[in-house]
């Protein structure tokens, strides 16, 4: 079969310690410090043949990631910029769904013509942190398309426990090919649906919401914060056409942060207004940008208010922590969109029509341009790119 394979030097910065484990494994803890001048081919690799608990996915629809793109990008000593655990050479891709073509003699709620999408946090359930429920934080995690096979081919061999039937998508739409992009899209939705609900602990119905981004992962929060009954939403980014699209799967207010600048305004100082002088009960840092966000962040918290951080960078921001002692607010970290539920209530939003993920796509490729649509995401311009098969 045909795949995007992702290649890049093992060549640590200076200043990086590499752990044994990082040597023994080949699986660098915080990518951006050991994988140098990434390479990106279309290649033919052996098809994938099911374990005992495995079923082979024949792809029909992979979005293309943030993080996608973070690892095809480099800083200018040529690191890639995605900072997640990564073992390479690897095939990219992680957003994805299709239709079950094999099973292996141990799979027993699956059947071969279903149609599924997979989460990509493979998670081993025997670690402290999976026995204890918080299985994006396994020991032993590895992630489709950054330390294990990705979606980015035709087909993708994965556990039966990661995968999730989406007949009640494609019964809604009347289309296997229309639900399988929809539900590509759940993993995205589904990393915003675990930071808000899950980490963060979810807001009051009448909430008022910030997001800082609006690429995939804060349209995502705009689906979720407007499905659980924010009654304000309230969006910044630097992208006037990702911002119209965050307005139209339902914020009410957007902001160019670059044009706020020019204007000489900033965004708390609109937050302040747009809520009366109350702030922002729930913030989503989505941009990946915490060396700017975080001062305006912590400027906006409404008394108790909740901060979600999303968008990894591998940077250090500075946080003035008297504002959490003051007015008991919190700041808390999210990973992955596995276990809770989350994936079957994305499936429930969807089906009822409350989250219209397939209002997200903006541009699609065929398999045969993957490298195009790679190339596409790096404008920003997008609020997904997505490869069908």
């Amino acid at each position: 079969m045909k795949a995007l394979l992702l290649e890049a030097d093992w060549d640590p910065r200076p200043r990086y310690a590499v752990t044994e484990a990082e040597r023994s494994s080949g699986k660098a803890t915080v990518a951006s410090e050991v994988w140098r001048h990434p390479r990106l081919e279309v290649r033919a690799v052996d098809d994938p043949s099911p374990a005992p608990d495995e079923v082979v996915v024949e792809v029909r629809a992979c979005g293309v990631c943030g993080s996608d793109t973070h690892c095809y990008e480099t800083d200018a000593d040529g690191y890639i910029l995605f900072s997640g655990p990564t073992r390479l050479p690897c095939v990219l891709g992680h957003e994805y769904a299709g239709r079950v073509v094999a099973a292996g003699r141990d799979v027993k709620e699956l059947r071969v013509g279903d149609l599924v999408t997979a989460e990509g946090m493979l998670w081993c359930g025997l670690c402290d942190a999976c026995r204890a429920g918080h299985v994006n934080q396994c020991r032993r995690l590895e992630m489709v398309g950054f330390s294990a096979p990705g979606a980015f081919a035709s087909y993708i061999a994965v556990r039966e426990r990661y995968c999730w039937r989406i007949d009640d998508i494609a019964e809604a739409v009347g289309d296997a090919d229309t639900a399988c992009e929809i539900a590509a899209l759940i993993e995205p939705a589904g990393c915003s649906y675990n930071g808000m609900f899950i980490s963060a602990g979810g807001f009051k119905p009448g909430a008022y919401c910030v997001i800082y981004g609006a690429g995939p992962i804060g349209l995502g929060a705009v689906l979720m914060a407007r499905a659980g009954g924010a009654s304000l939403i309230v969006v910044f980014d630097v992208s006037d056409a990702r911002l119209e699209l965050a307005r139209t799967l339902g914020a009410d207010h957007v902001f160019n942060s670059r044009t706020l600048a020019a204007q000489g305004r900033r965004p708390h100082e609109v937050v302040r207004e747009v809520t009366r002088g109350e702030g922002a009960d729930i913030q989503v840092e989505a941009a990946g940008a915490a060396t700017v966000t975080m001062p305006e962040i912590e400027r906006c918290f409404a008394p108790a208010g909740k901060m979600v951080y999303l968008g990894r960078t591998g940077q250090t921001a500075p946080v003035f922590l008297d504002t959490l002692v003051s007015g008991a607010n919190k700041i808390v970290g999210a990973r992955g969109h596995a276990g809770y539920g989350v994936y079957p209530h994305i499936i429930r939003l969807v089906r009822s029509g409350q989250a219209p993920l397939h209002k997200m796509v903006t541009s699609r490729f065929p398999f045969d341009r993957v490298l195009d649509a790679i190339v596409k995401s790096t404008d920003r311009l997008d609020g997904k790119v997505m490869v069908t098969f």
